[in-house]
């Protein structure tokens, strides 16, 4: 029997770390930045097509579900394909996705560019922290990944800015291709710079287990955002949506217990770290994805900012994120300690959730900042490291499958948030300009059209609209994304029970890749052993281990 193994990789410096993590970085810089540079333009986006709040609403939950159905798919690929082609591959699909939106005719058409953007965006999340962690021990991991926090972070920064200023002068379209040139040499650089362990699992994918997932997922969400509206919740159409999400959501949880390769493997949920790290990840990403998707329409629709306006006003936000994540990244990797600075996150994270829920359209822009900062720093010490606290505590083989999940619940709540909080929204907006309006009496032609244009739904231009109307519209606004923002609180607490309760583990100093090799090696060491204890007398078994030899009897 003859059998090659790589050897365990020899420590690289910290010039070749950040070599390999050139592609990532400029890789998902080009993701966040083609997300965040349409977010200020998308209020006109959607007036531009005609579109609703829910169409709004649509367009983000699309995205993100698409992310949270892919994620775990990808992850349990990259435990047995070629992680650098998918990360590749994951890369082009969601740049094909983005170009395309950019003829969008239709906020439909959008919609569904939206899942294809989703698909590619939910590769990026899962393998490029699959990657990170087969290169770079998790005792180092901190300080890298505060680097990549903080690229990420200026991406997030300047990309509504950008995005504001292209649409004011060029129009909302020509947002959709700035990151393609980017795009396009992070690939290169990926196939140039990015040396991965390939799996050499035999492939076995769950798509029964991710048809299910897919529909109860979708049609849950489905029957949150159109119901009370679409339907009454008290109706035939609900019951049915609600009971085929559960069968569907049952029928997932018991083919992921009977097949080989389940997308979300349950013995997963054995590790405490895995669970806690889980229902943690829950109020981030509601958290998260509320505040890049509300911010903005708070700020255009209940301030009267334009794209350009409501960008400056987000970077107190992103500025809280970005210093905190490269901050605490250092300190872990210094100290090696990460359980304080993850509670003292969750802390803030509840408090920020709890001040956004007293916004109002006339708040004080300097609270406003205040609050931003407080919710992006807990955003930043915790999103990242929740990553790394279960890559930490998380068998080798199982890395893709238990990184890809975290993200997983996060985006499936992101996206049940976002769903709930645009419901409560919508509603709320549309409560309060009714009791405002009631007994309004136009004093002009502007005045008549204004209320026309409030009477079909879209969204309105606010900044176009008569003082007294404006004034109505803005206050709705406000209060509506304030109210949204209640729901966010009692998961921001529970995250916080969740990391209290997290075993406080040590980092370890050894890359997921040499862990993996150092297994093979031992595998292959067990099965020689037997063989050689099989082996007649006199004859001679050679195995190969990373080009040596070792045999009974070798001379």
């Amino acid at each position: 029997m003859s059998t090659s193994l790589p050897l365990p990789d020899q420590k690289r410096s910290q010039r070749e770390i950040l070599i390999a993590l050139s592609g990532l970085i400029m890789g998902m810089f080009v993701a966040i930045l083609s997300g965040t540079v349409v977010s200020t333009s998308l209020p006109r986006i959607i007036a531009d097509l005609g579109g609703d709040q829910a169409s709004y609403t649509w367009v983000i939950t699309a995205s993100l579900l698409a992310t949270a159905v892919s994620t775990p798919i990808w992850g349990k690929l990259s435990d047995l394909l070629d992680r650098k082609l998918l990360l590749q591959l994951s890369l082009g699909l969601f740049v094909l996705g983005t170009v395309i939106a950019g003829f969008s005719t239709s906020t439909a058409m959008l919609i569904a560019l939206r899942v294809v953007q989703g698909i590619g965006a939910g590769g990026l999340t899962s393998l490029v922290f699959v990657a990170v962690a087969l290169i770079i021990s998790p005792r180092e991991r901190g300080k890298y990944m505060g680097i990549v926090g903080g690229v990420m972070a200026v991406a997030t920064i300047g990309g509504p800015l950008l995005g504001g200023i292209i649409t004011d002068a060029f129009g909302w379209r020509a947002n959709f291709f700035i990151g393609v040139p980017i795009a396009v040499a992070a690939i290169i650089i990926i196939q140039r710079t990015l040396h991965l362990p390939r799996a050499n699992r035999k492939v076995r994918i769950d798509f029964v287990g991710a048809a299910l997932l897919a529909l109860g997922v979708s049609l849950l969400l489905i029957w949150v955002s159109m119901g009370g509206n679409q339907f009454e919740w008290n109706s035939m159409m609900s019951y049915a949506l609600v009971g085929v999400s559960v069968l569907s959501l049952i029928g997932f949880v018991v083919t992921e217990f009977r097949v080989s390769e389940p997308i979300v493997p349950m013995a997963l949920f054995k590790n405490r770290t895995f669970t806690l790290s889980v229902v943690a990840s829950i109020a981030v990403g509601v958290a998260m994805f509320s505040t890049s998707v509300f911010l903005a329409q708070y700020f255009q629709l209940a301030r009267g900012a334009n794209p350009t306006q409501s960008g400056l006003m987000t970077i107190p936000l992103v500025l809280g994120q970005m210093l905190a994540s490269i901050i605490i990244g250092q300190f872990i990797s210094r100290f090696g300690k990460w359980k304080r600075w993850m509670v003292g996150g969750s802390v803030l994270v509840l408090v920020g959730v709890t001040l956004m829920s007293t916004l109002r359209y006339d708040t004080d822009f300097l609270w406003v900042s205040v609050y931003m900062v407080i919710l992006g720093a807990g955003l930043g010490m915790v999103m990242q490291n929740l990553s790394l606290v279960v890559q930490n505590d998380t068998p080798a083989a199982q890395l893709g499958a238990a990184t890809s999940n975290v993200a997983f619940f996060r985006s499936v709540a992101g996206a049940i948030g976002v769903t709930i909080m645009g419901s409560i929204l919508a509603s709320q907006v549309t409560s309060h300009i009714k009791s405002s309006l009631d007994g309004f009496v136009p004093s002009s032609a502007d005045e008549v059209d204004a209320l026309k244009a409030l009477g079909t739904g879209n969204l309105p231009d606010v900044s176009s609209l008569p003082h007294a109307i404006r004034v109505i519209v803005e206050s709705a606004y406000g209060n509506g994304i304030a109210d949204a923002f209640i729901v966010a609180i009692p998961l921001a607490f529970l995250s916080l029970l969740a990391i209290i309760f997290l075993p406080n583990k040590s980092l370890s100093t050894k890359t997921a890749a040499e862990t993996l090799a150092q297994q093979a090696e031992e595998s292959v060491i067990d099965i020689a052993e037997a063989e050689i204890g099989a082996t007649p007398t006199g004859s001679i078994a050679v195995v190969t281990v990373g080009g040596g030899r070792a045999g009974d009897g070798e001379r």
